[in-house]
């Protein structure tokens, strides 16, 4: 992997979990909540993954 590709996965993995943590310290953790969480992960993480690593 080029070194690009590893920085926007680490800026966009630190802004998501900057994200989640603002979730978690605001909102009640509900079943619902949990599934906002990850389904963010997923819409964000996997696109990228398939883009750039499973080349």
């Amino acid at each position: 992997m080029q070194t690009s590709v590893i920085i926007r996965f680490v800026i966009l993995g630190l802004l998501w979990l900057g994200l989640v943590g603002y979730i978690l310290a605001h909102a009640p953790v509900t079943l619902y909540t949990i599934f906002v969480i990850v389904a963010s992960a997923i819409i964000i993480f996997v696109p990228m993954y398939k883009k750039y690593v499973k080349r």
